[in-house]
């Protein structure tokens, strides 16, 4: 087991005293919510996407519009979680961006096929 000595302000310092005995695991779940965190900033595809469509794409770059494979498989990790009951609210939410960003792609592919007939 490794000692960590560090200096935080006193609010924090403060509520972590009641959880003294726990550190190990208070520490472990705010990681793995920051490390979260970390992992959904570089999905660049949701901000690209939607760089893209404002940007008034011709119908062939729409219509060439894929996710990345991580994106893809973070939606799919998403949708899961919420068949099994186990999406946190969190989780929830950054399902339904996903959602909501399908349907507007979709939205543009469809007007974009339009266009092209």
């Amino acid at each position: 087991m490794a000692h960590i000595t560090i200096e935080i302000p006193d609010d924090p310092a403060h509520r972590l005293e009641q959880f003294q005995s726990q550190l190990p695991e208070v520490l472990e779940l705010g990681l793995q919510e920051f490390q979260s965190q970390q992992r959904l900033s570089n999905f660049l595809d949701e901000q690209d996407i939607i760089a893209l469509l404002a940007s008034q794409p011709t119908p062939d770059q729409i219509l060439a519009l894929r996710p990345s494979l991580e994106f893809q498989e973070r939606g799919s990790k998403l949708l899961a979680e919420s068949k099994a009951g186990t999406l946190s609210t969190k989780g929830e939410a950054e399902l339904e961006r996903y959602l909501t960003l399908e349907h507007l792609v979709r939205l543009a592919k469809t007007h974009a096929l339009a266009q092209l007939q």
